[in-house]
């Protein structure tokens, strides 16, 4: 247990998929509370490799947990700002794009797990602040179409236009509600 002088958990990203894991799993089983919870996550996503392993299992994995995100884990993340709006952003960015591959390469097993990391992600953007969300949407639009920031993210794991459009449409469709 850590005391009120103790640094913050600053896990690595290894250690915070273990650690989601783990937390996931005590909750869906009931030994954990959505408030508790909460406050887990909360230590966990204030590092960028806790976020980022948070969301890989919290997203990607089997835990019913953001498809029925309780209110208490949902402020948290939404408390999390521009750095949570970032990874969130990528995630969508990332499992359209690969959604689309997997369609490409016949393998529906793959496609299904990215689609549902895509849906999730939408869903988890609309609980975010809007103007953070709405900014961090436009920066990635734009990149689809070869201009901003973010056009080195999207080269840097070799997209081609198709998998772009598909970003650009679920950019879009986070809008829709």
């Amino acid at each position: 247990m850590a005391s009120p002088g103790d640094a913050p958990l600053e896990p690595s990203f290894p250690q915070a998929l273990e650690i989601a894991t783990q937390w996931l799993a005590l909750w869906e089983a009931g030994e954990l509370s959505d408030e508790v919870l909460a406050d887990r996550v909360s230590e966990l996503v204030a590092s960028r490799d806790g976020a980022r392993g948070f969301f890989v299992v919290a997203l990607a994995g089997d835990s019913p947990l953001m498809d029925r995100l309780p209110d208490p884990v949902a402020l948290v993340l939404r408390a999390g700002g521009e750095g949570i709006v970032d990874l969130s952003v990528r995630n969508l960015a990332m499992s359209s794009a690969m959604a689309l591959q997997h369609a490409r390469s016949g393998d529906g097993a793959l496609q299904a797990g990215s689609e549902r990391v895509q849906t999730r992600s939408t869903e988890l953007l609309r609980l975010l602040e809007p103007g953070l969300v709405k900014q961090r949407l436009e920066t990635l639009l734009a990149a689809t179409t070869g201009t901003g920031e973010d056009v080195a993210f999207l080269d840097r794991w070799g997209y081609d236009a198709e998998q772009r459009a598909a970003i650009a449409t679920a950019v879009l469709a986070v809008a829709e509600a």
